[in-house]
């Protein structure tokens, strides 16, 4: 299989749906620092696209890579992980 064909998938939390069929996702990992050792939780936004405007702040989602679809929209929501706890 070569490497083209793989999708790059994350998974993280929406913090934001006021755009139309697109979401932010927030996606962190932990990341040991090189000299210190220390444990680090580095985060980053990702703009996924959302076609149906299904998926809300809170929501755990996962995102996968696809071809870009706006100036900062490279990733498509994949699939819904966990639903937000309603308030």
């Amino acid at each position: 299989m070569s490497a083209t064909n793989l999708k790059r998938t994350l998974t993280g939390t929406v913090v934001s749906d006021k755009m139309d069929k697109t979401v932010t996702v927030l996606v962190e990992r932990k990341v040991k620092h090189p000299l210190l050792g220390k444990i680090l939780s580095v985060s980053k936004k990702y703009h996924a696209h959302d076609e149906n405007n299904e998926f809300h702040a809170g929501d755990v989602v996962a995102i996968e890579e696809c071809r870009p679809l706006a100036k900062t929209k490279s990733w498509r929501v994949a699939k819904l992980v966990e639903k937000a706890q309603a308030a």
